[in-house]
């Protein structure tokens, strides 16, 4: 049976010590999809939204907050990101808002937890400036795609 990293001996939630862990170049993408109606994706799509430019907001909201994951989850580790990239898809045909992260670094720990939040947050940003348009905007399927480095073997996943 595969132990948790966090639990100590005693049972005790712990962050885990990665200090002779070796530095390795670390990447991981992660993926939200939103839900919208066609009211909000039209506005979306011709830029009209009266609270300005949503995918930008967006965009830079999923970025500060993967440089934050550290304060926002108890026991990451603050790590030094070297790329962070918020990628935004409208497919107006299934009226889906695709958020997709990307998170890279040369370090001891992996970036899973910042591509996770990066993508989490960057929906809640979308979903925040437009529930006055719409109330009923579902945030769904947000997973971790791939992820790359260090000495457990590397994961991807198609969608």
């Amino acid at each position: 049976m595969t132990q948790f990293t966090h639990v100590n001996s005693a049972g005790q939630a712990h962050m885990v010590d990665v200090s002779a862990k070796q530095e390795t170049l670390r990447e991981a993408r992660a993926v939200a999809y939103i839900k919208v109606n066609e009211q909000t994706m039209s506005m979306l799509l011709s830029g009209q939204h009266h609270k300005g430019d949503v995918f930008a907001t967006a965009r830079i909201a999923g970025i500060q907050a993967a440089k934050r994951t550290w304060e926002l989850i108890p026991l990451c580790h603050p790590l030094l990101l070297t790329k962070v990239e918020i990628n935004l898809t409208a497919i107006a045909e299934t009226l889906t808002i695709r958020v997709e992260s990307y998170c890279r670094l040369s370090g001891k720990t992996g970036v899973e937890m910042e591509a996770l939040v990066a993508a989490s947050t960057a929906a809640l940003t979308i979903y925040d400036m437009c529930k006055a348009v719409q109330k009923d905007i579902v945030i769904e399927s947000i997973k971790l795609l791939e992820k790359s480095g260090g000495k457990s073997a590397d994961y991807k996943v198609s969608e």
